[in-house]
């Protein structure tokens, strides 16, 4: 066998594939980190947005139409709220991403099967969006750009 016959590292098909999507993925991954993010962070900010906005019809929403169970209703509408604006900004920032990921995730599954179960016009399919989504994020972690990645990095342990 000659030099020329002797496989080299990076050659045949799988090198090929590493030379397609080896950048895409260095590129690509971290984009699509971010657009969930972002994506997510959009959608429940601007939720708690119009709860913030209209505090009194919030809670009145919680008595009497939401009716979570365990949390009174006015405990509720403080929750829902803080974590609808808070959670958010920390998706943003790619800042203790997991952690934020939790509470926003654990609003979808009551939306789509607490409420969803007593009121068929709460059980969407988006809400699955949602989930997968949050999953997602909380999985993958933030990623390179954020905030937790920087700090990781410094930290010596990324």
């Amino acid at each position: 066998m000659t030099t020329m016959d002797t496989p080299r590292s990076g050659q045949g098909l799988g090198g090929l594939y590493a030379g397609v999507f080896g950048p895409v993925e260095r590129v690509g991954g971290p984009l699509v980190d971010l657009a969930f993010r972002l994506i997510m962070a959009r959608i429940f900010f601007q939720s708690g947005w119009l709860k913030l906005n209209d505090f009194e019809n919030t809670v009145f929403l919680f008595q009497y139409e939401y009716a979570v169970p365990v949390l009174p209703p006015e405990i509720a509408a403080y929750f829902a709220t803080f974590f609808e604006l808070a959670m958010p900004v920390l998706l943003v920032l790619g800042f203790m991403t997991r952690l934020a990921a939790l509470p926003l995730l654990g609003m979808a599954l009551v939306i789509q099967f607490v409420l969803g179960a007593s009121n068929p016009a709460y059980f969407q399919w988006e809400h699955y969006f949602w989930m997968l989504s949050l999953v997602y994020i909380f999985v993958r972690g933030a990623g390179p750009i954020s905030l937790d990645h920087l700090i990781w990095r410094k930290s010596g342990t990324v």
